[in-house]
């Protein structure tokens, strides 16, 4: 059973947009590139609400890194 989490080798603030791309098996550049895009049209403020939001909620990766 697949289980999202934050990535630890894919993250550039918190690692959740890796994750993100980790569990739909997308390139996390193009989920970055549509934050940053989502992001700008509806206000900066809700998109970063949102980031942080489900930085705590989705759980750290206990992965380890190599």
């Amino acid at each position: 059973m697949k289980r999202l989490y934050r990535s630890n080798q894919n993250k550039v603030v918190c690692g959740l947009l890796g994750g993100l791309g980790e569990y739909f098996e997308v390139d996390p550049v193009l989920l970055r590139l549509f934050f940053v895009f989502l992001t700008m049209c509806t206000g900066i403020v809700p998109g970063i609400l949102a980031y942080f939001l489900g930085v705590a909620i989705v759980p750290k990766s206990r992965a380890e890194i190599k």
